[in-house]
């Protein structure tokens, strides 16, 4: 984390996709259809350069930011594809705040070196482990998204998400769904390059929390399957499950890297 250190077009990048997502922002209400897709897509292709310029760079950088900030480009993708399917979905502004927030935090956290990798298929594991996040991170969205559609309902508001319950609550349990097959194959990924490496499971904080996080997630889809679970209660264990994914990687990387001060 050196500012002073990071090329110019690193610093462009991100403050260029930024300043889009925070234009997505203010012109989500005024913008017509095409042209708000327009902008969406010109933001998305700004990201993904700030992201390459990251990965690319001498040296290539990897860490909690960056993960949090691929994660939120991914989520705009899939909001772009459920806009098309979803025309009624209304929550430009809440995803434009987040990914804002996800680039100015990798362009000041850019990451540890990555020059040194202990085996040349661990982008794998981070990509795997990285598209589960998003994958969660959409069931959460869905899941708040669905707690103001019922909101909505209670107080005959006409301040609703633009889809209907129900289908919110589809939306979310398949996202649900595949995060968890995406999670368990980044624990077998991570388990088998632990086994290949040091001959054995590695225990540590981000191998614990990952684990709980995908046990919680499995109950959930459990109490789903055999319980009917749904509404306040499934909502809750699904945000359990995702705090417990975000302290596994996240939080143990924001820990090493910004309070320790060690990559």
């Amino acid at each position: 984390m050196i500012l002073a250190a990071s090329p110019w077009w690193n610093t462009a990048l991100a403050l260029a996709t930024a300043l889009g997502y925070v234009a997505l922002a203010a012109g989500r209400m005024r913008l017509q259809a095409p042209a708000q897709r327009a902008l969406m897509t010109l933001t998305w292709l700004l990201h993904a350069g700030a992201l390459l310029a990251n990965f690319t760079g001498e040296p290539p950088r990897f860490g909690f930011a960056v993960a949090l900030s691929v994660t939120a480009w991914l989520v705009l993708a899939v909001y772009a594809v459920e806009t098309w399917v979803y025309p009624r979905l209304q929550a430009t502004l809440t995803l434009a705040a987040l990914g804002t927030i996800a680039v100015l935090l990798a362009w000041v956290f850019p990451g540890s070196d990555q020059h040194n990798l202990p085996t040349q298929w661990l982008p794998v594991h981070w990509a795997l482990g990285v598209a589960s996040y998003a994958m969660f991170a959409m069931a959460v969205f869905h899941a708040w998204l669905m707690r103001r559609a019922e909101q909505a309902m209670r107080t005959a508001s006409e301040a609703t998400p633009g889809l209907p319950l129900l289908a919110l609550e589809r939306l979310t349990f398949r996202f649900v769904g595949a995060g968890f097959v995406l999670l368990s194959a980044t624990l077998l990924a991570g388990g088998w390059f632990a086994h290949s490496l040091t001959g054995g499971w590695v225990w540590n904080h981000k191998t614990i929390f990952s684990l709980l996080a995908w046990l919680t997630t499995a109950v959930l889809l459990w109490g789903r399957w055999r319980l009917g679970w749904r509404g306040r209660t499934a909502v809750r264990v699904l945000y359990v499950g995702t705090g417990l994914l975000l302290l596994g990687y996240v939080g143990s990387r924001f820990v090493l890297e910004v309070l320790l001060q060690r990559a």
